[in-house]
């Protein structure tokens, strides 16, 4: 046997001084309740992630479901924006408050607490994941039936530290129809099976323009290669969201609530089957 250097993670010996593998896992706050929690991911930015979670977050607020988007894209947040939300997050002694929507929907992102929403967040990779689950176990979230996690592009730090310390649900991977993006997506994939995080399904978004004066069907961006990614690891085309001018619109006014996004009714569904099968 070599001789022991303490560190028992990169030990692969049984002995009687091994010391149990640390539990990573971030506590919910005591006041909180969460039934579901997913994670909106994709391989890269850029590609309509946050969209994607304002969007399925409203739809379900929509159907009466109590809904809640922790914005973990510390470096980069924009769901304040698409909501419309200035107002700034309380606390007490007991924890931090979340914003509300005007739907109701329960909002924490690190613009909320900035003085400026403008200001950079010039933050180290471990100080930023260690952020992430302080919204999760800092704030009260009181009663919710699904918990979104607007999560930043790529399979880094904080990724990584969500798949590892929150109770994830399943995730949805949000990706465009270019095939370098399907490819990068893949990346995505492959750091959630690893993670052993159930994928419930891939949302497309920008995956074609409807002509409003003739009704052709336009694939701006090519042909879509997610049916193709999706085939190659088992899981469901969830959804498919067009280039439609009223999204930009909704996001710049602040009103993505009032936009009826019928393109995801699939990805609706199968959230409410997942929530039903255990109730």
């Amino acid at each position: 046997m070599a001789e022991c250097d303490q560190n028992c993670s990169s030990c692969g010996e049984s002995c009687g001084e091994r010391k149990p593998e640390p539990d990573l896992k971030a506590r919910l706050h005591e006041y909180s309740s969460v039934k579901k929690t997913i994670a909106v991911v994709s391989g890269k930015g850029g590609v309509g992630k946050s969209l994607v979670t304002a969007m399925t977050a409203a739809g379900m607020s929509r159907r009466g479901y109590k809904t809640a988007i922790l914005d973990a894209d510390l470096t980069g947040p924009s769901i304040p924006k698409v909501f419309g939300v200035t107002d700034k997050a309380t606390g007490s002694e007991d924890g931090i408050f979340p914003v509300l929507t005007k739907g109701g929907i329960r909002l924490m992102s690190i613009n909320l607490l900035l003085e400026n929403e403008s200001d950079p967040v010039l933050w180290r990779g471990p100080i930023i994941a260690a952020t992430v689950k302080q919204f999760w176990s800092d704030c009260i979230w009181s009663d919710v039936d699904f918990m979104f996690i607007d999560m930043p592009p790529g399979t880094g730090d904080v990724p990584l530290t969500v798949f590892q310390s929150l109770p994830i649900d399943g995730i949805l991977v949000v990706t465009s129809p270019q095939e370098l993006v399907s490819m990068i997506v893949e990346k995505a994939v492959k750091m959630a099976n690893m993670m052993n995080v159930p994928i419930l399904g891939l949302i497309e978004n920008m995956a074609y323009y409807m002509c409003p004066d003739c009704g052709a069907k336009h694939s701006v961006y090519g042909e879509s290669h997610a049916q193709k990614t999706a085939d190659q690891y088992g899981i469901p085309v969830l959804a498919q969201i067009p280039i439609d001018a009223k999204i930009a619109e909704a996001c710049d006014e602040g009103l993505i609530e009032l936009l009826p996004a019928e393109w995801l009714k699939g990805a609706e569904d199968r959230l409410v089957a997942l929530l039903e099968k255990e109730t």
